[in-house]
């Protein structure tokens, strides 16, 4: 199984966007998380630095700058989703990667607190 280390780069950029109300409190997260070719046109404009502050995992051993290397996204690339919050700490949670759960717990803390 994969390890994860929190990615506190994109822990900071969702800090900043929730701080900035660039949110979403209520959509289907299976809609509107980003896919492969939402990923790939992001990446035509913007670094890997960029892409990868949306992602709250650093995958141990793989390679920087690589899709291989992100995992547990909470946004649409633009805005933080309540929504997908709750899908990393709920996956963080079903396989056992502490640090990732309870910092996406953290940030829905955050965001719940700001948006009353």
């Amino acid at each position: 199984m994969a390890t994860y280390a929190v990615n506190t780069a994109a822990v900071a950029h969702a800090r900043k966007l929730i701080k900035t109300r660039q949110y979403v409190l209520d959509s289907d997260w299976g809609e509107v998380q980003p896919n492969a070719e939402a990923e790939n046109a992001y990446l035509e404009k913007h670094s890997w630095e960029d892409y990868g502050s949306w992602f709250l995992g650093l995958t141990e051993g793989a390679n920087d700058e690589t899709k291989a290397r992100h995992a547990f996204v909470y946004g649409d690339l633009r805005r933080v989703h309540r929504s997908g919050l709750i899908a990393c700490v709920y996956r963080a949670a079903e396989w056992r990667h502490k640090d990732v759960e309870l910092a996406a717990h953290d940030l829905l803390q955050r965001l719940d607190e700001v948006s009353g």
